[in-house]
């Protein structure tokens, strides 16, 4: 089945010292069964080659394709130019280290904390976004944005950002339910940004809410990537992660069977 969870759902024990990314991984196989991970980068220290190559080491070592590398501290705006600087060489760092650990996606956030973009930001994004996905589909794996936060949290943005960059490299990562709006309009996002996902995210409220409407708009637009679980909590996260994937994976056995 294709489930995962984001690391960042276990950032409560990483700050408590009682997970790594090695530890992470052996979470992922052989306490939940999983075929796949889902990295923050929160959870690596450092991009340096020989670093991560210890880590697709561990990747290979237990089975485990790399569904995501979820990158902070990299969006491509930001008011200050030498953040702004800084974030370019910190996406370029990870672009490189999502081709040695194999990942299938890596997701750069756009940037911005306003409503909406300017022309000017908006140039700049879209002009970096290119050079972004041409690496990745340079190399194999796609990369893109997130409805996470500022201006990409609208639909209407994030579907102007997507049409405006029109590469193959680049698709969406999908924070399901995280849009700005409505219910209604939420709903609406949900739907029609489904036939350009490349990696999703479903948080606690969704799998214990509309959890297989959510899914099936993913699966009836031809989605193939994985269904991954985040938690936000800090808390109980091995027990709390663990009702999440069963949820998920209750909804792809019945689909499996018929159901």
């Amino acid at each position: 089945m294709n489930v995962s969870v984001l690391s960042y759902s276990f950032r409560g024990l990483l700050g408590e010292g009682k997970m790594d990314v090695f530890g992470y991984l052996e979470t992922c196989r052989y306490r939940y069964g999983l075929d796949a991970a889902d990295i923050w980068n929160g959870f690596l220290p450092s991009v340096d080659e020989d670093y991560l190559k210890k880590v697709r080491d561990a990747l290979d070592e237990r089975e485990l394709v790399l569904a995501d590398l979820c990158v902070d501290r990299a969006h491509v705006w930001d008011d200050d130019p030498v953040v702004r600087e800084q974030n370019y060489r910190n996406a370029l760092a990870h672009l490189k280290a999502g081709e040695i650990l194999g990942a299938r996606f890596v997701r750069i956030d756009a940037g911005s904390r306003a409503e909406t973009w300017t022309d000017e930001q908006f140039e700049h994004i879209v002009k970096r976004y290119r050079e972004y996905a041409q690496f990745a589909w340079d190399h194999g794996f796609k990369m893109g944005a997130e409805n996470h936060w500022g201006p990409e949290k609208s639909w209407p943005n994030l579907k102007k950002l997507y049409e405006a960059v029109d590469h193959p490299g680049f698709g969406i990562s999908c924070h399901v339910g995280g849009w700005a709006g409505t219910p209604e309009e939420v709903d609406e996002a949900d739907r029609l940004v489904a036939p350009w996902v490349c990696h999703t995210h479903f948080a606690w409220n969704i799998t214990e809410g509309p959890l297989e409407e959510k899914m099936a708009n993913l699966r009836d637009a031809g989605y193939t990537g994985y269904y991954s679980v985040e938690h936000h909590s800090a808390k109980n996260e091995y027990s709390e992660v663990a009702i999440q994937i069963a949820r998920v994976r209750d909804v792809l056995s019945r689909w499996r069977s018929g159901g």
